[in-house]
């Protein structure tokens, strides 16, 4: 049996760009002499699709985008994740599927078992678990399918839910001969080797081989790297598809699973080349599936943080359509403004310089009476950011430009950051990477990337600081940032507890600072641009924090 996985890249409510990518890939697999072609888990309508499940609308034209592609399988057997109604009058109302079809028939309708819910994952919201396991027999091999999450069972990255039933060893044992799973499992930084430790493991335990069938693409925050493989009956890797991009993964089945074509097995990509080529991928998915603009824009500092944006920035959409603004203050330094006109020039991007200096004092004079008595502090500071950030809206707003953000996951956990002025943004790129990785991929872009000094060594070399008054320093405000990541790391992604963060070796005094500063403003986050996530736990949709809570604000005093 010639088998091909097709790995695709729908958007979420096109129901017709998607549905016509399936049925191209059908007519290309028969031309090509497939006799099995498999897609991803909810093909039809791209993964998540959240809230349109509620529309009947919605739901009418997926089961009309079924009957489309059954229309279309004479000659091939394809096995596609869609959605399909539930006809019982209990439990919720639609399934999530897997259809297996051939000559415009369904063969065979599997749903899935395991509907995660938790982090980004909200599947038993929607749809009805399956509870009955099935095999399907094709050319006399019996083939177990499952979907997504049911393969993973008890081994995700982050254990939220143990489940006590396990597909895969269900349909093992009813003899299953091949384990197919379609899938829609998002990014992080770690899941690439996660994901192929999970499936040679549970591939080697049942002594079968796995077709893995993953989307590729962005949907908002959430990127999906595709990374379909399949793994021979002893638990090793014989084919693998490219990540970021869509791509056939071609093998053929006599008894023995083998791959058509050479495949490079593991993707041998440094952790900064991955995170690097994931942001350039999200930006580059979310500005084309949104329609709204192709040309971006975004405030260059002179600061290690908008340097790494303009850069991923001009990968991802081109240097011509990559606007950039320094606006100095009496409080930016000459170096600021000279590097980010010279990274600006590496770059072959456009830049401006608008000075706030006359606005900021006009700003000043008008608080003056109000202000009249108190010191200069974060007030007057942030006065400076409101006015970059309206500047740039403004800019935005007048040539159909989308502002990019460039706060990074440190500030946003401790509020490091301006409401309303540098969180201004339709995008926030780097909020789910930490400062010192940051550095990390700046470092790798001029010397493994670019092999040159795109990003002047000046902005890599200088303290970090917002330069809103004079000679401040991050570090005024903050821990170093080595410190600083290594306790938020715990504290978001791990969730460790404030005596388990102590207990590796950092100062009390510190850890509850940070901890203090991540709860306190989750305020902000709650009005963030959406960012791209990266890694198990990021702010946004799989971070449910509330900003009204007493468990870690205990020490607050009543107001009254």
């Amino acid at each position: 049996m010639n088998i091909r996985l097709a790995q695709l890249n729908p958007t979420i409510g096109d129901i017709r760009g998607n549905t016509d990518k399936v049925i191209a890939s059908i007519d290309e697999a028969k031309a090509d002499g497939f006799d099995l072609l498999i897609f991803n888990e909810l093909i039809t309508c791209g993964y998540p699709p959240m809230d349109l499940l509620e529309r009947k609308d919605f739901l009418e034209a997926i089961y009309e985008a079924n009957n489309e592609i059954l229309t279309r399988t004479h000659g091939i057997t394809i096995i596609y994740g869609t959605v399909k109604p539930n006809p019982s009058s209990v439990g919720r109302k639609i399934f999530n599927s897997a259809i297996v079809a051939r000559d415009g028939i369904e063969i065979a309708q599997i749903n899935k078992t395991l509907l995660p819910t938790y982090d980004i994952f909200d599947d038993l919201r929607y749809f009805e678990p399956n509870n009955e396991f099935q095999l399907v027999d094709l050319n006399g091999i019996k083939f177990g399918i499952s979907i997504c999450e049911d393969i993973w069972y008890n081994d995700n990255e982050i254990q939220y839910h143990n489940y006590d039933v396990n597909p895969i060893e269900k349909l093992c044992e009813l003899g299953a001969e091949l384990i197919v799973n379609v899938s829609a499992s998002p990014y992080s930084k770690t899941k690439t080797e996660s994901r192929s430790h999970m499936l040679c493991s549970h591939s080697k335990e049942f002594g079968k081989s796995v077709l893995y069938v993953n989307q590729v693409g962005a949907n908002t925050e959430i990127i999906f790297d595709g990374d379909s493989l399949a793994t021979d009956s002893n638990g090793e890797i014989i084919a693998r598809a490219p990540i970021f991009e869509e791509a056939n993964l071609d093998l053929f089945f006599d008894g023995h699973l083998k791959a058509m074509h050479e495949n490079a097995v593991t993707h041998q990509l440094k952790k900064e080349e991955q995170l690097f080529k994931s942001l350039v991928f999200g930006l580059r998915e979310y500005l084309a599936k949104t329609k709204l603009t192709s040309d971006v824009l975004l405030g260059l500092s002179g600061g290690i943080d908008s340097a790494l944006v303009s850069v991923i920035a001009a990968e991802a959409m081109g240097p011509k359509h990559v606007h950039a603004f320094t606006m100095p203050s009496e409080f930016s330094s000459e170096g600021s403004v000279n590097d980010s006109v010279q990274l600006a020039k590496n770059l072959g991007i456009n830049i401006d310089e608008i000075s706030i200096r006359e606005i900021y004092d006009q700003f000043i004079e008008k608080l003056n009476p109000v202000f009249e008595g108190t010191d200069f502090g974060v007030a007057e500071e942030n006065i400076q950011s409101r006015i970059r950030g309206s500047i740039l809206m403004a800019i935005s707003n007048k040539f159909g430009y989308m502002l990019l953000n460039t706060g990074n996951k440190s500030e946003y956990a401790v509020g490091y950051c301006t409401l309303y002025g540098d969180m201004n943004g339709g995008l926030a790129l780097l909020s789910d990477v930490y400062k010192t990785e940051v550095y990390d991929i700046c470092r790798w872009i001029n010397d493994e990337y670019y092999k040159q000094e795109i990003i002047p060594q000046s902005i890599i070399d200088k303290a970090p600081s917002a330069e809103l008054r004079p000679d401040q320093k991050d570090s005024d405000s903050l821990p170093e940032y080595d410190i600083l990541d290594k306790i938020l790391f715990h504290y978001i992604e791990e969730q460790y507890s404030r005596e388990q963060i102590v207990n590796l070796g950092i100062d009390e005094d510190i850890t509850d600072k940070v901890i203090r500063m991540v709860d306190y403003n989750e305020h902000k986050r709650f009005q963030a641009a959406p960012g791209l996530r990266v890694s198990s736990k990021a702010f946004g949709s799989g971070r449910r924090w509330p900003i009204v809570q007493g468990w870690t604000r205990q020490d607050i005093k009543s107001l009254t």
